[in-house]
């Protein structure tokens, strides 16, 4: 357990660290950037209440990851939530091609959007994302690779070159 410092401190570390990954993973769920943040912060204000104890910095970005996911898939079942309107995102300062990608991704379904995002804009391995989805790592890398093939007929690309994200 922390002490009320030292919980701050923690809670101030992963704010610097995790908060952009955490809005990012949202965003791939919500499609909406404000949407996103305020998960963010939901997922902050977990942090501070439930006050809990990590193995390692891994175990802490796994638990801040899944907590994020757990509630944007709780803001998409709310009534609200499904009932309004949303706002089309303006990606316009990201470059074209960037923007032609990042679009792509986010028209795939969950189930390949989600598996894409935190492995190539996260980094982490099939068996990384296997844990934080609680999905087999065998279901990881045919999502993965039924997901990238969408994008290879989205987006195009030669017959034999891999999708690049």
């Amino acid at each position: 357990m922390y002490n009320s410092f030292e919980l701050n401190e923690s809670v101030r570390r992963a704010l610097g660290l995790y908060s952009q990954s955490l809005i990012k993973i949202a965003f791939a769920y919500l499609k909406n950037t404000a949407d996103a943040e305020e998960v963010a912060q939901d997922v902050f204000l977990a942090y501070l209440q439930k006050r809990p104890a990590f193995e390692n910095d891994e175990h802490e970005k796994a638990w801040l990851i899944r907590t994020a996911i757990n509630k944007s898939k709780n803001m998409l079942k709310a009534g609200w939530f499904r009932s309004r309107n949303p706002v089309p995102e303006d990606l316009s300062y990201l470059p074209k091609e960037e923007s032609d990608v990042l679009q792509a991704v986010l028209a795939l379904d969950k189930k390949y959007r989600i598996p894409i995002h935190l492995h190539y804009y996260e980094g982490y391995s099939i068996q990384e994302i296997a844990t934080i989805l609680e999905a087999n790592p065998a279901t990881v890398g045919t999502w993965l690779a039924r997901g990238r093939a969408l994008l290879k007929e989205k987006i195009g690309g030669m017959e034999d070159e891999e999708v690049c994200l």
